[in-house]
């Protein structure tokens, strides 16, 4: 039976798994294809620790962590609501196809919800069809405010 349950980053074996199956997809060539440098995983539940704004959902089979969800709470002036930016979906290769990531899409809605959230929101790479699949069947699709001006373009500027 798969465990889906919210992360506490405080907890060093949640923390093992955040940074083990964060930079086991950045390896992936869907996260980039370059493993994340020790130095920024080791922080890195800390850090998430320090926000309260972050949470991170976790699908556990047995002792092994085989999946996560990093959101983070951002805020949407139009509705004056908060809104939760999902920023990293990872799924084992061996458990994809076994909708491990709707189930934890489904326990990062619920604590949308709980949050007081209008809306979620992710990018994804447009070569990764599976993945557009999968968040389309969960009811995702393409941001427009006005059909003719077209969708949202993610772009981003590294500092």
């Amino acid at each position: 039976m798969i465990e889906i349950r919210l992360a506490d980053y405080g907890d060093s074996a949640d923390g093992a798994a955040v940074i083990s199956l964060l930079d086991t997809y950045a390896r992936d060539p869907a996260g980039g294809g370059t493993a994340i440098p020790l130095k920024v995983l080791t922080r890195l539940p800390g850090e998430l620790a320090k926000r309260p704004q972050a949470f991170t959902v976790l699908a556990i089979d047995g002792d092994l962590a085989i999946g996560l969800v990093n959101c983070i709470e951002g805020f949407s002036t139009f509705a004056c609501r908060p809104l939760v930016n999902v920023h990293d979906v990872v799924v084992l290769p061996r458990y994809r196809g076994q909708r491990v990531a709707q189930l934890m899409l489904e326990r990062v809605e619920e604590e949308a919800r709980a949050r007081g959230a209008c809306k979620l929101t992710l990018e994804v790479l447009s070569g990764n069809t599976s993945a557009i699949r999968a968040y389309e069947r969960e009811g995702f699709g393409p941001y427009a405010l006005d059909p003719a001006f077209g969708t949202a373009v993610f772009m981003q500027k590294k500092l």
